[in-house]
This record gives C-alpha cells, structure tokens and sequence, in this order.
C-alpha cells in the first residue's frame, strides 16, 4: 500500500498539541513499518525535514512541495491530481484537499470552536468552520480522538455518521514515568525559577484553556492559606492579554510563574516535580497531559466535560470548568490528601496510564488507511 501523508503539522521545532499529535504518529508509523515493510510512505512537507523527524529509507519518503498561503489547495492539492500514485492519502488535521485521485482521510481533533466562536479570531473560526465541514464530507473515513468527538461530529454532520473511529493518543513511557530522579526534577526547577511545592498547568494561552478561571481559583487557594506555587507553562497562544491582567488585578504576580515554551525535554521532570496537574478546559479533543501526568504518577484535576472525563477515567479529580469555587475545591482535595491517600492516588494513576501507547495508536490509524482503501 502506499500511504501519503501531510506532515506539515510534525515539521515544526516548537510542538504543542496537534504538532506533538502528528510527530509521535509518524514515528509510530515509522517503526511499525520498519517491522513489518509492507507500506511505503511519501510525506509531503512545504519545508525540507526537520532532523528529529524519522529518516528517510526504502519505504519512507519525503516530499518537499514549497508554497504559502494555503497551501494545501494550492500546491499540495495540485501535485495529488497530477502526479498521484497514491492508494490512500492522510492528513493528521481538519485539511483535507477537496479534489484527489485517491481516498482520503482525515484527522478531527474536536469541534469545540463551534460552541465557543468567540474564543477565536474571526478568520480561524470560518476557516476551521467551513474547510472541517468539507473535509468531513470529501473524507473516506475520519479518525478521532474520543468517543466524545465522535458522537459531537456526528450530531453536527449526521451525513457522515459512518465515517468516524476513534484512535487514542499515547504516550512516550521511555520518556515520562515516576523513575525521573529528583536530581533531574531539581535542575529543571532551578531552571525555570520555581522554588517549593508547586501546582502545574501546561498549555497553549488562549482561551478555550480556561487560565483565566484556573488563576481565580488559585486565588481562593491562597486566602486558605495552602502553600504552593502556580505554574503556567506554554506558549502565547492569542487572545492571551486577560490571563496577565487577570494575575495582576488578583495580586498574584508574585505568586504565579509563567514560563513560556516550555522544551519537550523538560517537560517530563517539570511534570514529575509537580504535587498536582490541572486541565480546567473548556474543551479538549484528547488532553495528552492527562496521560503524561498519570504515567509520571501525578493526579490530575481536570474539567468534567468533553473528553477530558473519558480520557482521566475514575482517576481524575473533576471539577465544573464554569465555576471557580468547584476548581478551587478539587485542587484543595488534592493538596489536603495525606501521604497514605495521594500515593494510592498515584499508583491509580499510572496504572491508568498504561491503557495508551503511540504504537497502539499508530497501529489502528494504519487499519483505518488500510479500510479506506
């Protein structure tokens, strides 16, 4: 079979989300195949490949197809009707060319923005809106990433009620466990200047993350007097100005560390060094640092909502995104455990994260490709 797919997400150097999502599946594809060598791959990038992207051999390709603007329709849309030797093509976002000479695929990741349009600037809202919908409809199949999704795509798009599976995310458990030594998590902390016991959120600012909310409610966790920092690390995202407005009108400059980008080889001693990880999203499509935080041993309070329940499983401590008193009481939960109660919190949690692998993941999106076809 030979598969062709949009690797423009996985060839980026700062990778958060649907990035990190497209780089570990190409890796996965990547070593399944060098098992097995019954595919061959072509991936299709604007710019030449990033070195930590897998190497090229027998049955791994790429293709560098220069352009701007939007170039899926564009340039690579082009190259598929003309040059097209494809059984199957593959994109790991909501993208989709309209026109190929092949079945396609899709990735769907969520569709919150259509219940929160004011959470984006106006030109991603209609080009997630309209281009998501044609994609849905010009799709084979889709791959997403919680029932929750799936049950969302089909009561918005019925006509595609066949179309969508459910694939998990993984997790690198060569990289996050609870062997990162306190040597590891004590370097790291210096680095980014955190000292003591220390509450974690790491995501894009922008809205749909609920920041906002979450540094209210740690507000509330300093009137009772618990002793923990709040560390906010991520990236600028946009619409992001009301978070640092938030922390100052709040009086909590001092209190809160916000890191930016924070590297991929960081974030597992910066997730292990935390007593608590909080994801109070309005929405997520997966929330991938459930499981890393799980696999590192570190209980997570997490939104009730969407697929953030699914993915946390009995183990999350929920919480109402849309109420700070209900996100401040599920992190004093937490913080209040005593030793006995938060180590079996713990184990329960790396137990959890075992249900997830990259090599799982790739393995089901590969008979997806295969169902296409």
């Amino acid at each position: 079979m030979y598969i062709g797919i949009d690797g423009n997400e996985a060839n980026i150097k700062r990778r958060v989300g649907s990035n990190q999502y497209a780089f570990e599946l190409l890796h996965g594809l990547y070593r399944l195949n060098n098992q097995q060598n019954n595919n061959k791959y072509v991936i299709f990038i604007k710019d030449a490949p990033l070195p930590d992207l897998p190497k090229e051999n027998e049955y791994w390709k790429y293709r560098v197809l220069p352009g701007k603007g939007m170039w899926v329709l564009t340039t690579l849309q082009k190259y598929l009707i003309f040059n097209n030797q494809l059984d199957v093509f593959f994109t790991p976002t909501h993208y989709l060319p309209f026109i190929t000479r092949c079945p396609k695929v899709c990735a769907i990741h969520d569709l919150g923005y259509l219940n929160f349009s004011g959470q984006f600037k106006k030109f991603d809202f209609w080009q997630l809106k309209y281009w998501t919908a044609i994609s849905l409809y010009v799709s084979k199949y889709i791959i997403t990433f919680s029932e929750f999704t799936k049950k969302d795509i089909v009561r918005h798009y019925p006509g595609v009620s066949r179309k969508p599976y459910v694939v998990y995310h993984g997790f690198r458990s060569d990289v996050y466990s609870t062997k990162i030594s306190a040597d590891v998590v004590r370097r790291i902390k210096n680095k980014y200047n955190i000292v003591g016991k220390y509450i974690l959120f790491l995501g894009t600012l922008k809205p749909s993350k609920n920041i906002e909310g979450l540094v209210a409610a740690y507000a509330t966790i300093k009137r009772n007097k618990l002793n923990y920092r709040l560390v906010i690390a991520g990236k600028k995202g946009w619409l992001y100005d009301s978070i640092f407005k938030k922390t100052e009108d709040l009086g909590l400059k001092d209190e809160i560390i916000f890191t930016d980008y924070i590297d991929d080889k960081d974030k597992p001693a910066l997730i292990r060094g935390a007593k608590l990880f909080v994801i109070p999203s309005f929405w997520e499509g997966f929330g991938m640092d459930i499981i890393t935080s799980y696999a590192c041993g570190v209980p997570v309070v997490g939104s009730s909502v969407a697929s953030i329940s699914e993915i946390g499983g009995d183990v999350l401590i929920p919480c109402n995104p849309e109420s700070v008193e209900s996100i401040a009481e599920s992190i004093e939960k937490v913080l209040k455990m005593n030793p006995k109660e938060y180590n079996i919190l713990s184990q329960k949690c790396v137990e959890r994260s075992k249900s997830f692998s990259w090599d799982r993941s790739a393995a089901e999106t590969l008979e997806v490709l295969k169902k296409a076809v």
